[in-house]
């Protein structure tokens, strides 16, 4: 097929699927972004997630009844690689209000649903891309992550979703350190090798990125194909903060434990002593950054009625942050980072549920909830899901596989976590699961394949 044939069918699979999903935040672009057809991706189809400043010359709102009229003046410099390695950009994908939540339903565009179950949600902040990749519409987006925003989407719809290491993909040019280094730009998609190829074709830091992953030995593509020998694995189900996990979770990642001892790991249940109370501490950094964004790049403060309920708090308690803070978040973050530092001492691996839950009914995570600081919010989604944000805060390479399915038909995703640089063994070992636990051919009900 040509580019163009397929770009034609992508489009109309975008619009059926937003028809049934509610994932797209514009009608699609016409053209598509400028992108270089001879890339090693050329004619791929492909959307933006609206958490901009992205793509120049693209409008972006942040899921915000709040932002009218802002658009990038330049590309960031992820887009320009998505640009140069020819994906076809199509379309915009929702985002809760600022991204601050772990459920794709902001007051302005309304509640994405799941393709697994329209009265679900998708997860969050990268819930309109999840969605449109697990309906089939595209077979890549891109989505970021500052506590759990690819790893939950993925999980809830039924994908891959790697956040990588802290300095693996670029954060610039108009941020040097975006949420304190919480913040990693990266993808959705429905296979490993996908997630390969895509982070062959955009890792390494840009010139003057504040932090450098080491380079990695050989190309991802190749490593897959690589065995990694006989590894020590963590695995836990137990969280970290307080909250139960799902029965059917549970059960899912104790399988996911037997097979990786089928083909050959030892693993071993342990716990990672990691403070929770110290993840969601380190995590208001992640918060007040992005209420900081919002205030200096606005040409005014916006107008609370406006703004969500919990956006309204981001913005106060921004204002209201001191520098003596900013250091107690610093020194939280710092008691995160050591322990799982050691632990990746011993293990090579840790796995754990990515969700404490199912994908949720709509409207269990209420954003617009006047009840919440911005503190009990964090809180509040960290029950939800509690094992993803610890490795934003320590900047370690995380994966959810899609490896298991509840009595309902509902996707359960499993967490890989690595020593910081170790995407290549992440891979290595999420290409062996994939291949003894095989899922690309599971379809969701609302599928426009």
């Amino acid at each position: 097929m040509s580019a163009a044939e397929v770009e034609q069918v992508a489009r109309l699979a975008l619009e059926r699927a937003d028809a049934d999903l509610n994932a797209l935040t514009q009608p699609l672009f016409d053209p598509s972004l400028a992108h270089e057809p001879d890339g090693p991706l050329g004619g791929v189809p492909f959307v933006i997630k609206d958490s901009g400043p992205f793509a120049q010359g693209v409008p972006f709102t942040l899921g915000s009844r709040s932002i009218n009229g802002a658009y990038a003046a330049v590309d960031h410099d992820l887009m320009a690689r998505f640009r140069a390695s020819g994906l076809a950009t199509l379309g915009q994908s929702a985002a809760p209000e600022f991204g601050l939540s772990f459920a794709t339903e902001s007051v302005r565009y309304g509640p994405t649903r799941n393709p697994w179950d329209l009265g679900r949600g998708v997860g969050g902040s990268s819930g309109g891309a999840a969605a449109l990749v697990a309906a089939g519409a595209v077979p890549l987006a891109h989505a970021n992550d500052a506590g759990g925003s690819i790893r939950v989407p993925a999980s809830s719809c039924g994908l891959v979703g790697l956040k990588p290491s802290l300095g693996r993909t670029p954060c610039g040019p108009l941020g040097g350190e975006v949420a304190f280094g919480q913040l990693v730009e990266f993808a959705v998609t429905r296979t490993v090798r996908d997630t390969a190829h895509l982070l062959d074709a955009v890792c390494a830091p840009a010139i003057g990125d504040k932090y450098q992953a080491p380079p990695p030995v050989r190309p991802y593509a190749e490593a897959i194909r690589t065995d990694p020998g006989r590894l020590r694995v963590a695995l836990t189900t137990s969280a970290w903060t307080s909250g139960p996990v799902d029965a059917q979770v549970a059960e899912t990642t104790v399988t996911v434990g037997k097979v990786l001892e089928w083909i050959g790991h030892t693993v071993t249940e342990t716990r990672l002593d990691v403070d929770g109370e110290a993840v969601v501490e380190a995590a208001m950094l992640t918060a007040v950054t992005t209420g900081g964004a919002v205030l200096r790049g606005a040409p005014r403060r916006p107008d609370p009625s406006s703004l969500e309920a919990v956006s309204r708090r981001v913005l106060a308690e921004t204002e209201a942050f001191t520098v003596l803070d900013v250091m107690k978040a610093m020194e939280a973050q710092n008691r995160v980072t050591r322990p799982v530092g050691r632990f990746f001492q011993e293990y090579s691996l840790l796995v754990t549920p990515t969700l404490a839950r199912l994908p949720a009914p709509h409207g269990t995570l209420n954003y617009d909830d006047p009840h919440h600081s911005v503190r009990s919010w964090l809180s509040r989604i960290f029950t939800h899901g509690p094992f993803t944000a610890t490795f934003n805060v320590s900047g370690n390479p995380a994966v959810s596989l899609p490896l298991g399915q509840s009595v309902e038909g509902l996707p359960i995703g499993v967490q890989l976590v690595a020593a910081h640089g170790r995407e290549d063994l992440l891979l290595q070992v999420a290409a062996q699961l994939e291949q003894a636990v095989p899922w690309k051919d599971r379809q969701p009900p609302a599928y426009v394949g």
